[in-house]
């Protein structure tokens, strides 16, 4: 069998065209960029005093200030307040070399990724609230999500919380409770939302937990009172730690005989309603904390469970 021929063959037709580039797709403003080969730094979440008339030193451990003190970098609701706080630290660097960026109710989401860069880059860097525990009824909670999501380590630290405070002072439903955030600025709102939750807690026997801020603590204080049934136990405490501090518990009624003005406070409000009666025949119900039930049934369980074997 012959081969084929010296000379060159036949013109081949066409090819099938080359791709051009392909289109990339655009960025989601929403997230980080490309992240570096440097391991992430840490976001430690930094509780600040309930008040100015308290100092950091007064309000966290030892360990939390020693973490504060060497960071430079920081995200905060306000700048100003953060430089107060980081003034009353030991042994932290100049103003002039910290960073503070702002994430505050202003703030955008796209905003979120230039926040979390310099974590991603392998710094270190803090979070702040204007006061108390970050992250809780706080917008730098996004921030934590946004970290979670990519992988960079989140270290909260111990201190101050009104929440915790409030609910250890009301002497209320410790073992079963919740936290409502802020209520409705419209009456019409606020007075179903209030009686949502003071059903709920008749129901399941549960604390429930309100924040306001100064300016509108007189004004939920008034509205919890007038809302609620005159059974229901409505604890409230303003100015945390601070030496105006005060703690109030009283039924609805008593308070309604004796109203108090608090002004423009920063306020925590708890109530604990009496329970539902049960539907069936049988004692009412109780929820734990009512006179009568077995300090073990206060604790959420049965009251013949055995103690609690103690840690050696």
């Amino acid at each position: 069998m012959s081969g084929p021929p010296d000379g060159p063959g036949p013109a081949a037709g066409p090819g099938p065209r080359e791709p051009g580039p392909a289109t990339a797709a655009a960025p989601d403003p929403r997230e980080p960029g490309p992240a570096t080969t440097a391991a992430p730094g840490t976001l430690y979440l930094i509780p600040t005093p309930l008040g100015e008339h308290t100092s950091p030193a007064d309000s966290l451990p030892a360990p939390a200030i020693a973490i504060a003190a060497r960071l430079d970098c920081f995200v905060a609701e306000n700048a100003r307040s953060a430089r107060q706080f980081l003034k009353g630290l030991p042994s932290a660097p100049p103003l002039q070399s910290i960073e503070i960026r702002e994430l505050n109710e202003h703030s955008r989401t796209e905003d979120l990724p230039a926040l979390l860069a310099p974590l991603r880059a392998g710094r270190d860097c803090g979070l702040l609230s204007e006061a108390g525990c970050p992250a809780i009824a706080d917008p730098g909670a996004a921030l934590v999500a946004l970290a979670h999501r990519h992988g960079v380590p989140v270290m909260p630290l111990v201190g101050p919380s009104s929440l915790t405070l409030a609910l250890m002072a009301s002497g209320l439903n410790g073992q079963r409770f919740a936290f409502a955030g802020y209520a409705p600025v419209k009456d019409g709102e606020r007075d179903a939302f209030l009686r949502e939750l003071e059903q709920r807690s008749a129901r399941f026997g549960e604390t429930q937990m309100l924040i306001e801020t100064p300016y509108r603590a007189q004004a939920l204080l008034d509205a919890l009172i007038r809302v609620l049934r005159p059974d229901t136990d409505l604890v409230m405490a303003s100015e945390l730690t601070q030496p105006t501090q005060a703690i109030s518990r009283r039924t609805v009624a008593q308070w309604r005989a004796s109203p108090q003005a608090i002004g423009k406070v920063p306020a925590v409000f708890a109530l604990l309603a009496a329970a539902i009666q049960a539907r069936s025949p049988g004692p009412p119900g109780r929820h734990p904390g009512a006179a009568g039930t077995p300090l073990a049934g206060r604790r959420g369980g049965p009251a013949s469970r055995p103690p609690a074997r103690r840690r050696p």
